[in-house]
């Protein structure tokens, strides 16, 4: 970025809440993040009531008004809410509506068939990958589990070997690919083009899953030999249908929006004509909101119908799905809110400033901060909205793939070295029967290495394009 940009940036910005130095800034933040992650750890509170008093006590100690950190709080939940809520919200119909259907397991059924023996570990990452797309992380571990632990029961495989790469699959997806939360509210912070983030996204999951996964599956297998644990082996949802999606079908709904979000992004590169029909056409079918609501409205006829599914049980699949998220998306837009706290108290200029005199690329400098805010928290939602919001200056004067891949340096520091405050770190041990070490040499050690390569892929690519 360019100090006329920056000089530019600082005109524009509206004042501070609070006229703190950079020290009690600094100070500020340790201690707002501190409260959130003793909250969190120690007193088990939920994350967003967490954020939420995290945010007041940064602004407090920041000295800024009570009642301008409350508004700024609110105002960075509503924003944040807006701009992502009902992505969400379609998202969460679309993945209930693959797993009630049955469409997930016809999917993951089709691929089984195809492959075993060394082929197996390549084939949970593929079917993790594809299933991972709609679902959030947690939905998706849940959906997931009973495959790998039958997998790895019937076949005999090494639990780590099957398991390493069906996580790997979806923390990727999780992390670096739009329609999830994380990605897009990097995508709305810094303003970043969906469709090229979307595709250089792409870009980077495909080699970094493959050395996170099958790679370090047999690295892990070594060091933790667990046996698939019998307690942990629930009945498949879909027993209970008569019949399934077809996997074609299954396939092309779960494969629509991201389809329709690239057509966007490839006819915006190849016409570059805001006045041009079909441009404009594009614009609106490969948005966000269309794409993922095109999906939903597609999945009724695809998924819904072949499963046999009345317009009751529809609505009742459609309920399911929206139930669930009312945590994630008070918790994303809290993060929304503690962003905007930092942001108007000062926060997100003192880092413009005190980077200005560091030699460390801006691309790093958003890797580093998502990695300590991951860290602390234990979230990567939250270190990613966090981190957004206060390297959001950065981004001015960068150009569309930069900016693009800003937002992946964000969401690559962001799945740093998950430990003991993560939700997902329990989950994983629990699911596979892990002590907390054996958790750590496996699933912390694998979401280290994809922070590690995704981030050296997003730097690697900043030189050459």
């Amino acid at each position: 970025m360019t100090r006329l940009s920056v000089e530019m940036l600082a005109a524009d910005a509206p004042p501070p809440i609070t006229s703190a130095g950079h020290a009690q800034l600094g100070i500020a933040v340790l201690v707002g993040i501190a409260v959130i992650v003793l909250l969190i750890t120690k007193f088990k509170l939920h994350a967003f009531l967490a954020l939420t008093i995290g945010s007041l006590a940064l602004g407090a100690v920041a000295g800024a008004p009570l009642d301008k950190a409350i508004t700024s709080f609110t105002t960075g939940l509503g924003t944040t809410v807006a701009g992502v809520g009902v992505l969400i919200a379609l998202g969460a119909i679309l993945g209930r509506l693959l797993a009630d259907s049955g469409g997930a397991d016809q999917i993951v059924d089709t691929i089984l068939a195809k492959a075993g023996g060394r082929t197996m570990p390549w084939a949970m990452v593929l079917i993790a990958s594809v299933i991972g797309l709609p679902l959030f992380f947690e939905v998706g571990i849940v959906l997931l589990i009973p495959v790998v632990l039958m997998v790895a029961k019937r076949g005999n495989y090494s639990l780590m070997r099957i398991g390493v790469p069906a996580l790997a699959g979806l923390s990727v997806m999780h992390g670096l690919i739009p329609p999830h939360p994380g990605p897009l509210v990097a995508i709305d912070a810094v303003k970043a083009n969906l469709g090229v983030t979307l595709a250089l996204g792409i870009l980077v999951a495909v080699p970094t899953v493959v050395v996170a996964g099958p790679l370090f599956s047999k690295v892990a297998a070594r060091w933790v030999d667990v046996p698939a644990p019998d307690r942990m082996l629930p009945q498949r949802a879909s027993e209970e249908l008569q019949r399934r999606p077809g996997f074609g079908a299954t396939l092309a709904t779960v494969l629509l929006p991201v389809v329709l979000m690239l057509a966007k992004a490839l006819v915006d590169i190849v016409v570059d004509d805001p006045t041009d029909m079909n441009q404009r056409v594009f614009d609106i079918i490969g948005s966000p909101l269309i794409a993922l609501l095109a999906a939903v409205i597609v999945g009724f006829f695809t998924l819904g119908r072949p499963a046999g599914f009345s317009k009751e049980r529809l609505q009742q699949t459609v309920d399911k799905g929206l139930m669930p998220i009312a945590g994630i998306l008070l918790i994303v837009g809290a993060g929304g809110g503690f962003k905007q706290t930092l942001i108007d108290s000062g926060v997100g200029q003192m880092i413009l400033d005190i980077s200005k005199s560091w030699s460390i690329p801006a691309l790093l400098l958003a890797w580093l901060i998502a990695v300590a805010i991951r860290l602390a928290t234990g979230s990567a939602t939250v270190a990613t909205v966090s981190a957004a919001g206060l390297v959001a200056p950065l981004a001015a004067g960068m150009s569309t793939t930069h900016t693009a891949l800003l937002v992946l340096a964000i969401g690559a520091g962001s799945l740093f070295f998950s430990h003991v405050n993560d939700a997902g770190f329990w989950l994983v041990k629990e699911y596979f029967g892990l002590s907390v070490g054996q958790t750590v040499k496996t699933w912390s050690v694998m979401e280290t290495i994809i922070s590690v390569v995704a981030g050296g892929l997003v730097l690697l690519l900043s030189l050459v394009i």
